[in-house]
């Protein structure tokens, strides 16, 4: 229900407990936010709303349940399309987005995520809406505020993936709810979590890593809940879990997948009741450690074939973050690539190397399987391989893995048939296409420009 501008919209009461539990986590985070929150339902009732989200005149909606078309653009009929039905019509689709104009949307919004019930339905959306338009004239000033922010912590992105993390980053950091991070293997899921926890209010608290992969199920459960002496064998003194460790402070499960089905739920527990009980143990221990999961799986199709725990992974996806790979953000390689060169020369102790743009293409265009992890220690061991002021194609080369070498040769060839044909429709323009003087221009023979005329498919006139 649509409230006055001086008060945020209250979150209802829900039968769910994911839902309800995912709506409380999101008052909590968006009340303070000067950025604009809402959450929407099926019909577009606007169920949830910050402070922030109303304009000057929204106390006329009080004492009716408002529309988002009539909350945010005062009309009275809805927006002639809104990309947010399609999280609703496609469970797989984790955000959309939306720019204005035409008869599209026009309710500001910037991005959209589904909010799914334990069922496995998408029952709301959570929507981030774009600030108020400022004035047309704005000072420098002004310019440089909006200017986004390339960096959160050792986090590097301007592609509107990475954006789209950085703003849920900064969105979900002072909450205590849990939170999923999914994505390939070298996309820095690790960091996203350190990233999260070192810009929350639990920064100055411990940040403790479990690789849960790397242990059978008897010793994780050991190092997480701790054990009493005389729980087990060579169990001599009591010990302290990785749960104690981190109170007040974010434990971070890595590979969370690749546990058992046993210790799914006892960690299940363990985030329902706030509690932990040491193995061997009879007395619970009460902890308060922010819980940060990460899975290079898919959760969702690991529930549906029942590999997966469906409640703990509602509980653990309270508030899912999506690391896209290398290949979906290619925009950003340049900035990783400058960021990697800099630190692996200060680190190895030579002078910064230089990158041209031929080259700087080459690797933009490479796949890099391996993502952000892959394309950083290549860069490393081409600064520590090699000498001169400059990264050379011949550097990369000498660096560079099987597969990486096979796409930068292609990516290399294809940049040069590329320059080369721009080249030779210059040469024949400055001819005034006499196929003659262009091949003088070119210092090449006339059958060669003619073979190359046909390969590149070049047609004077």
């Amino acid at each position: 229900m649509a409230g006055s501008q001086k008060q945020a919209t209250r979150v209802p009461s829900c039968t769910d407990p994911i839902l309800a539990a995912r709506l409380e986590a999101i008052k909590q985070l968006a009340g303070g936010l000067s950025e604009r929150v809402a959450v929407m339902d099926r019909d577009f009732n606007v169920i949830y709303t910050n402070e922030s989200a109303w304009s000057d005149d929204a106390s006329q909606l009080s004492g009716h349940q408002a529309k988002c078309y009539e909350a945010f653009t005062h009309r009275s009929d809805p927006c002639g399309t809104c990309p947010a039905t399609k999280l609703y019509e496609s469970p797989d689709v984790r955000s959309v987005a939306c720019s204005s104009g035409g008869d599209g949307t026009a309710c500001g919004m910037h991005q959209a995520f589904p909010l799914v019930s334990s069922s496995g339905e998408v029952e709301s959306v959570l929507v981030l809406l774009k600030a108020p338009s400022k004035p047309a004239k704005q000072t420098s000033g002004e310019r440089a505020e909006a200017k986004y922010e390339l960096k959160l912590g050792e986090l590097i992105g301007s592609s509107a993936p990475m954006r789209e993390v950085l703003d849920m980053i900064r969105l979900v950091a002072d909450s205590s709810a849990t939170v999923l991070i999914q994505g390939e293997s070298g996309t820095g899921k690790e960091l996203v979590a350190k990233t999260i926890h070192r810009t929350s209010y639990r920064r100055d608290k411990p940040f403790v890593v479990v690789d849960c992969g790397s242990l059978p199920e008897t010793l994780l459960e050991s190092e997480l809940f701790g054990h009493v002496k005389g729980a087990f064998t060579g169990a001599h003194a009591t010990k302290r879990g990785l749960f104690e460790e981190a109170d007040s402070g974010t434990i971070f499960l890595d590979e969370i997948a690749d546990t058992t089905a046993t210790f799914q739920a006892k960690l299940l527990r363990v985030i329902q009741e706030g509690e932990i009980k040491p193995v061997g143990g009879t007395q619970p221990i009460k902890i308060d450690a922010r819980v940060i999961s990460a899975t290079n799986k898919n959760l969702s199709e690991l529930v549906q074939a029942k590999m997966f725990r469906q409640d703990l992974y509602y509980r653990l996806a309270v508030l899912p973050i999506y690391l896209p790979p290398l290949r979906e953000r290619r925009e950003d390689i340049p900035l990783l690539v400058g960021h990697f060169v800099a630190d692996s020369c200060k680190r190895h102790r030579q002078p910064l190397r230089t990158i041209s743009p031929e080259v700087m293409q080459v690797l933009t265009q490479a796949s890099w399987p391996g993502n952000v992890r892959e394309l950083q220690h290549y860069i490393e061991r081409a600064i520590v391989t090699t000498t001169g002021p400059a990264l050379s194609w011949a550097n990369l080369v000498t660096a560079g893995s099987q597969s990486v070498e096979h796409d930068l040769r292609s990516v290399s060839r294809g940049a040069v048939m590329q320059a080369e044909r721009m080249r030779i429709v210059q040469a024949l323009q400055q001819a005034g296409g006499n196929r003659v003087k262009a091949a003088k221009l070119l210092k090449i023979s006339r059958a060669s420009l003619y073979n190359k005329l046909r390969d590149y498919s070049i047609r004077e006139g």
